[in-house]
């Protein structure tokens, strides 16, 4: 006893093959489970930051008015447009007189921006831009060039939000973001910023006030204006001139757009009022220039001679007047690299050049702040690159799958309609008895049920039971059950194909039916199945497979979509005369056809579909019976499922890359490669496969964009669903009750069946091989008249 109980131990701890096959596979699919993750989260990524860039993730669009000021003090209120800190302290200074700083807020942009650059080229001019930091990111060439040209930069925050508004972290963050998208566009980092929403210093209040002393204690210069030329509101050129024009040869800080919407009237403003400055005798600068100009002249310009709330006299800044030096070239001020307070030197503002005083504001990028400037731009492209072109494919596949509705509608009613005319008929009646074929591999649970359906045929049949090394007692089920007409055959553990090939070998008639070994046929079904073999050009006849476990939400939601599968779908193919698969649940052959192609293949998962596609090219013509009814089992677990449809989805993609030199066939043969494998390719696996998309920017657009327009849009692709859906049922017969289930089933169903199919395209495009699953089933399913309908 002890030597045969260890023999049983030696004999378990030696894996069979298929369990070795099973345990490779298993280990090969955990690295495309991650990669098929890794995808979807490196989109939505993409789609984030896409977001993020237009302000539509994140995005705070609220602006302050009308806020008190009485915590401002008087002189910052009464000083100058540029305000800067040292020590400690707050300042003001202003432009000299006869001085121009000429500000353009809210760019780069691809439009105008080039356009005011080569305006302000042709004058001898220099600028300052405030740019936005998500425009940064879309246009780095275009600072570039701007910074080459010699002209100053300031932040303008990353996605222009109020600062009045957000933490102490989002106006960090804001900061920083803009001067890594300036970091990888052109090469520097810069200590100028104004805040959007910001005009003249007599604006600040008491909200905004303490970000610009924020500001000033992380190394920032604040620079508002003193003259707005009002361009935003189109008024015309000449008052656009009139307006940015300061009075008595007071010098001015003056505003101008270069992005933001149609900026038509300041390309033609700015060349006359430049022209016009000059020719008064003004001349032009940056806010550097203008701040270098008024320490060279003494710093009469500056005002910050009293003490009060905060506000203390104080002479020009030091760059090491507060954290013990300044900051080293290329750092971001307020970094953790950079002490608060510390602004960047001004020696090596330009690489390459010597000091320029026009952009004494600028530092080198360098280190991290460099390669993570260029890593942004890099995002920003891909963003800018993958989101508008996902957009376009995904509305092409839109009105594709619109289109697949429709055209399935049309052709679903022409189909019943034809076969359900009075006078509809194949030909004579097939009344000669036919081969049933039943594959049984661990069936215990169903057989019973299978065979005693068989019995009740009202078509004379022989039935064949192939037991594929069952070990769980099912082909002593099968004899047991002493029904006429039943052969058992017994093989060594090959697989459903090698099962299916020996019954076709040992089948008496020329009619053969194939089915699984859990499935209940009704008493018709055999009789329906094999009329349409009285027309000689059939070879294959596909049944009508139907959910018997349909009372649980899984059951339910596949319920729903065989209806509409088999109803719409397979009626649509069988007029297109390009059938893709013959059910493994019910389907009939021409035993001369299947021998004709080889039998069935063990080459792919999907040996149906493998097979099916093999009739078509021998020549052979499939078509559906819809009265042909059998009543099967699907899987009552996700995990069981999921297991079933990846092995469907890549079994399918097997087969379609085994026959795909169907797609050169002449002749007849051909049609399946011109018209089916066409429509397969398209709506079985790309449409699936960027379904999701769909879904995902659907949500993306509900939570960032529109919410309202959205849902309305979701609803209606919804409805248009349950059109076809309730159509479907109708011509089957089935009861609309099954249809509240459906918004559930494409929220949470639906999702799954799409990432099965991304699963099984990575398999399939990383080389895997899949080994047949076995699904643990239950025999719930009895005769057809004890299911529900």
């Amino acid at each position: 006893m002890t030597r045969n109980t260890s023999a049983r131990r030696r004999r378990r701890a030696a894996p069979s093959r298929f369990e070795r096959a099973g345990r490779r596979a298993a280990a090969l699919q955990r690295p495309r489970v991650v990669l098929a993750l890794v995808l979807v989260l490196g989109l939505v990524s993409v789609m984030l930051l896409d977001g993020y860039l237009r302000a539509e993730v994140l995005g705070d669009h609220r602006v302050r008015t009308d806020a008190a000021y009485d915590k401002v003090p008087q002189r910052i209120l009464d000083g100058g447009p540029i305000l800067t800190s040292a020590n400690g302290s707050m300042r003001t200074q202003s432009v000299p007189k006869k001085t121009i700083v000429l500000t353009f807020d809210d760019g780069p942009d691809a439009t105008y921006t080039e356009k005011v650059l080569k305006i302000l080229a042709d004058n001898d001019v220099h600028g300052t831009f405030f740019l936005v930091g998500s425009m940064i990111a879309r246009h780095p060439g275009i600072v570039k060039d701007m910074v080459g040209q010699g002209n100053e930069v300031g932040l303008h925050t990353f996605t222009h939000v109020d600062l009045s508004y957000q933490s102490d972290a989002r106006v960090k963050r804001e900061l920083t973001q803009t001067q890594l998208a300036l970091a990888g566009a052109a090469g520097i980092t810069t200590k100028l910023v104004r805040a959007p929403y910001s005009s003249e210093a007599s604006a600040i209040d008491n909200y905004s006030w303490p970000v610009y002393k924020k500001l000033g204690a992380m190394g920032y210069t604040s620079v508002f204006v003193d003259t707005d030329s009002d361009d935003w509101k189109k008024p015309g050129v000449s008052k656009i001139v009139q307006w940015a024009t300061p009075k008595k040869n007071k010098g001015a800080s003056v505003l101008f757009h270069d992005a933001g919407g149609n900026r038509d009237q300041t390309l033609k403003a700015l060349p006359k009022y430049i022209k016009k400055m000059k020719a008064k005798g003004y001349t032009f600068t940056t806010v550097s220039g203008a701040m270098a100009k008024s320490a060279a002249r003494g710093g009469s310009a500056q005002n910050g001679s009293a003490q009060d709330n905060g506000v203390q006299a104080g002479g020009t800044q030091d760059a090491g007047a507060q954290g013990g030096g300044a900051q080293r070239s290329g750092q971001i001020p307020g970094s953790a690299a950079a002490p608060q307070g510390t602004p960047p030197s001004s020696g090596t503002n330009v690489p390459g050049r010597a000091r320029n005083v026009d952009q004494a504001a600028h530092s080198k990028a360098t280190g991290t702040t460099l390669y993570e400037g260029k890593a942004l731009i890099a995002a920003v492209a891909i963003a800018e690159w993958t989101v508008p072109t996902l957009a376009v494919f995904l509305a092409v596949v839109g009105v594709a799958v619109m289109a697949r509705f429709a055209m399935m509608l049309v052709l679903a009613r022409r189909h019943y309609r034809q076969r359900n005319k009075r006078r509809f008929s194949w030909g004579p009646p097939v009344t000669r008895p036919v081969s049933v074929i039943v594959p049984a591999y661990n069936e215990k649970e169903c057989i019973a049920n299978t065979l005693n359906s068989l019995a009740q045929s009202t078509h004379p049949i022989e039935i064949i039971v192939v037991d594929d090394g069952s070990t769980d007692g099912t082909k002593e089920i099968a004899e047991s059950l002493g029904l006429p007409n039943v052969r058992v055959i017994h093989q060594e553990n090959a697989g459903k194909p090698a099962a299916l090939n020996n019954g076709v070998r040992n089948a008496s008639y020329d009619i053969v039916v194939m089915m699984d070994g859990d499935t209940v046929f009704e008493p018709d079904t055999v009789r329906q199945l094999v009329q349409p073999f009285a027309a000689s050009e059939i070879g294959a006849v596909a049944g009508n497979a139907k959910v018997g476990n349909r009372n649980t939400v899984i059951g339910a939601w596949q319920h729903i979509e065989y209806v509409m599968g088999f109803n719409l779908d397979r009626r649509m193919y069988d007029l297109l005369r390009c059938m893709p698969t013959i059910p493994g649940a019910i389907g009939a052959f021409r035993r001369q056809a299947v021998l004709e192609v080889g039998g069935m293949s063990e080459d792919t998962l999907a040996e149906d579909t493998d097979i099916t596609v093999a009739m078509h090219r021998a020549g052979w013509r499939v078509v559906y019976q819809e009265h042909a009814r059998a009543w099967t089992e699907a899987p009552a677990s996700l995990k069981q499922l999921w297991s079933q449809r990846y092995r469907w989805s890549y079994g399918t993609m097997q087969a379609l890359w085994k026959h795909r030199k169907s797609l050169v066939d002449k002749g007849p043969s051909g049609r399946f490669g011109r018209v089916g494998m066409p429509l397969v390719v398209l709506f079985q696996i790309v449409t699936p496969v960027f379904a999701p998309l769909i879904d995902l920017f659907t949500v993306y657009s509900m939570i960032f964009v529109d919410f309202k327009a959205s849902l309305l849009a979701w609803l209606a692709v919804l409805g248009i669903q349950l059109v076809c859906a309730a159509y479907a049922f109708r011509l089957d017969g089935e009861r609309y009750r099954y249809l509240w289930m459906l918004p559930l089933q494409q929220i949470a169903y639906r999702q799954m069946m799409y990432l099965v199919l991304i699963h099984s395209s990575i398999t399939a495009l990383t080389g895997g091989r899949l080994r047949w699953q076995k699904l643990k089933r239950t025999g719930e399913v009895g005769t057809p008249t004890g299911v529900g309908r």
